[in-house]
């Protein structure tokens, strides 16, 4: 089961979050773990990037 949203981390452990996609996005890398979608609202207003092929932001109305 593909999750609603998903949170890429950079490489190496403890490494703070890439990005934020919508599940199924193609550009998701290996390293992400599910959200709730109030979850993926936290992460992008604390400033993780919004992926710009899938725009979870668009989806969830988190704009700037």
């Amino acid at each position: 089961m593909t999750p609603d949203w998903v949170l890429e981390r950079g490489i190496g452990q403890g490494a703070p979050p890439v990005a934020v996609h919508v599940g199924g996005c193609h550009m998701t890398g290996k390293r992400v773990h599910a959200l709730q979608r109030d979850q993926a609202v936290r992460a992008l207003v604390e400033g993780v990037e919004a992926c710009s092929h899938c725009r979870p932001d668009t989806e969830l109305g988190v704009l700037d």
